[in-house]
């Protein structure tokens, strides 16, 4: 499977774990600034260029991993499905509907697909939590928070933004889990510079209550944190993640009525992780954990979060 990657950002990180896996005997990177090119080809061994067409119009590149910003991944991702290619899209696969709709469509006359980088998936934690309340371990779900803070580093997360560019991991993982939700209720508070905020959306499925707090305006001594905290009948998970120390610690503890135990699970890279899983799909045609309907679906929550918020 030959792999051409447009951006030279994070798709540099993309460049050093794809020329590593199985499956894949070559790795293009398009990108505009020449040192790094360079650099790259050295560093990876990989080919460079710096025009797009030698990506999207060369025959023998199967797949086009889109690495721009988000607000262009549309336009790119349908011109690379023109040219009979699969589409690995970062995400947000988009920050308005009607463009994610539109890959969709060309999704559908293409013959080929698009799957989308929601690496929440396969964090170790996260999995652990699906497959808890799939298999009701602990019991019924009764109810589930999910947290994401961060101190302003990351530009521009003010009401208008922060669903759609930090609130759409939670998002993917809870349409994972319930599919479509009922959106209870939603409230946000936006610093004085409008770019950052705090945000609290709250939903109902089948009898259990889900929770998600993101915010862009946490101190600057604050480290950034993901975290999370479920009920069950019959136990409850409580997660925390945080880059304050080097290596980021992780925790997973477990509460039943046997006590207090901490979960010891696979250390992976949820990056590389959904990658890999991308890689195999193309390569089996297999069904995916990372579609685009997965993505639409959560995109659709956000963009309704955020025109309730803004």
């Amino acid at each position: 499977m030959n792999i051409g990657i447009i951006g030279t950002g994070f798709g540099s990180y993309h460049a050093e774990l794809l020329r590593k896996m199985d499956h894949v005997d070559r790795v293009v990177i398009f990108g505009r600034n020449e040192t790094k090119l360079q650099t790259l080809k050295a560093d990876l061994g990989i080919e460079v260029t710096n025009s797009i067409d030698d990506i999207l119009l060369d025959p023998e590149i199967t797949v086009v991993d889109i690495c721009l910003p988000s607000h262009l991944h549309s336009q790119y991702a349908i011109e690379a499905l023109k040219n009979g290619k699969h589409v690995f899209c970062e995400t947000p696969v988009c920050l308005e509907l009607e463009d994610a709709l539109a890959m969709k469509q060309a999704e559908e006359q293409s013959g080929k697909r698009v799957l989308v980088n929601q690496f929440i998936k396969f964090e170790p934690s996260y999995t652990y939590l699906q497959e808890t309340i799939q298999n009701q371990k602990y019991g019924k779900l009764l109810s589930l928070t999910l947290k994401r803070e961060t101190s302003p580093m990351w530009g521009d997360l003010g009401l208008n933004t922060i669903t759609t560019n930090l609130m759409i991991h939670e998002l993917d993982f809870l349409t994972w889990l319930f599919g479509a939700t009922n959106l209870s209720n939603v409230w946000g508070a936006e610093a004085e510079d409008k770019k950052q905020a705090h945000v609290r959306a709250s939903y109902q499925h089948h009898g259990t209550f889900a929770e998600i707090i993101v915010s862009s305006r946490m101190p600057a001594a604050f480290p950034f944190t993901v975290s999370f905290e479920a009920y069950f009948e019959q136990a409850k998970l409580v997660f925390h993640e945080s880059d304050a120390r080097d290596p980021i610690q992780t925790a997973l503890y477990e509460y039943t009525s046997s006590g207090q135990q901490m979960l010891a699970l696979n250390s992976v890279n949820p990056y590389e992780k959904s990658l890999e899983h991308a890689v195999q799909c193309f390569h089996n045609n297999s069904e995916s954990l990372i579609s685009l309907d997965y993505a639409i679906a959560s995109l659709k929550l956000a963009i309704e979060l955020r025109e309730r918020l803004y």
